[in-house]
C-alpha cells in the first residue's frame, strides 16, 4: 500500500519514512501555507492513503500568530481531506489533547465536549471540524506528549538539562501520558490500512502512552535510566508561567482505538529506552 506522509522532518514523519511503501514530503516541498499544493501533491503522488503528521507545533508563538497556525492545522488539513474525499483515498490526521481544557482527572473520550485553552488548541480543533466536515473515510488521531530521539522534545531537553545542573524545578501538576512517536506512526499507518479495508471505522480516537504520569514524575524516570544524578523539584504550573496555559489533565480514554483497531497503549517507559539508546549511539 502506497501512502503520502505530509511533515517529513517532524518527529512523527521521521518516524514514518522508515517504513516500507511510504513517501514523505516536508514544506520545502509541499508549501502548508498554500494549501492548494497539499492538493496538488495527493493529485502528483496517487497515493492509496494520506497521512497528515505536519502540523505548526509553538504552542506559545501561536498566541500572537493564531491565523498562521490555523492555516496551517486547519485549512491546509482540510485540503487534504477534501481531495482524499474526491478520489475516495483515507486520509488520517494527528490532532492533541490541546483540544480540551485539562479540567478534572477523568481520562478524556473522543466524544467528550472539546474547550482548547489556547490559540494552538483551537487551530487543532478547528482542523479536525473541518476534516469531519470533508465527508472522506477519515481517521483522526489525537495523542499527547510526543517523544522521540528527534526534533526538540522532553526527553531531550531533560537528558541535556540533567548533565548541566544538579538540581530540576519541573512542573507535577500536568498529568499525560508519554506517546514515543515510533508508535504514533504505526498507529497511523494501522488507522490508514483499515480505513481503506473498511470506510466505516472512520472517526476520531485517542492513541497515547501508558502509564499517566506528571512531568516531573516523567523527568525522574528519563534522570533514572541515564543514571545521572539530578535532584527533581515539583513544582506547579503557577510557579512556571508559559505564555500559552497548558492543560492540567491530558490523560486520553484509549479504549475505543483498541477496540476498533486491536493496538493496545504502548508502554512509554519501553519507548523511553529505546529513545535513550538511539540517542546514545548518535552522539
Amino acid at each position: 500500500m502506497t501512502l503520502l506522509v505530509f511533515g517529513k522532518t517532524g518527529q512523527v514523519g521521521q518516524e514514518l519514512s522508515t517504513f516500507d511503501g511510504v513517501t514523505c514530503v516536508d514544506r520545502s516541498e509541499v508549501n502548508l501555507e498554500n494549501p492548494e499544493t497539499c492538493r496538488e501533491a495527493i493529485r502528483s503522488a496517487a497515493p492509496r492513503a494520506v497521512i497528515n503528521a505536519a502540523a505548526y507545533t509553538a504552542v506559545d508563538r501561536a498566541e500572537e500568530e493564531e491565523a498562521l497556525a490555523t492555516v496551517i492545522n486547519a485549512v491546509a488539513p482540510a485540503a487534504m481531506a477534501q481531495e482524499c474525499a474526491a478520489l475516495g483515498i483515507p486520509f488520517v490526521s494527528i490532532s492533541t489533547d490541546y483540544v480540551f481544557d485539562g479540567s478534572g482527572e477523568t481520562p478524556w473520550r473522543p466524544n467528550d465536549h472539546t474547550g482548547p485553552l489556547g490559540a494552538y488548541g483551537r487551530s487543532k480543533l478547528a482542523g479536525e471540524q473541518k476534516i469531519v466536515q470533508a465527508g472522506g473515510a477519515y481517521g483522526i488521531l489525537r495523542t499527547s506528549w510526543v517523544i522521540s530521539a528527534h526534533g526538540n522534545n522532553f526527553v531531550k531537553t531533560i537528558r541535556r538539562l540533567g548533565t548541566e545542573r544538579s538540581q530540576l524545578s519541573v512542573v507535577s501538576d500536568q498529568v499525560g501520558g508519554p506517546t514515543p512517536a515510533r508508535d504514533i506512526a504505526a498507529a497511523c499507518l494501522l488507522m490508514a490500512r483499515a480505513l481503506a479495508k473498511d470506510a466505516s471505522k472512520a472517526g476520531i480516537y485517542h492513541f497515547a502512552g501508558t502509564p499517566n504520569v506528571s512531568w516531573a514524575g516523567f523527568a525522574r524516570a528519563i534522570l533514572a535510566k541515564l543514571e545521572i544524578d539530578c535532584n527533581v523539584t515539583d513544582i506547579s504550573s503557577r510557579e512556571f508561567p508559559t505564555v500559552a496555559r497548558r492543560p492540567l489533565n491530558s490523560r486520553l480514554d484509549c479504549s475505543s482505538f483498541e477496540t476498533t483497531f486491536g493496538l493496545c497503549r504502548p508502554d512509554w517507559r519501553q519507548g523511553l529506552r529505546d529513545i535513550l539508546r538511539q540517542l546514545e549511539t548518535t552522539k
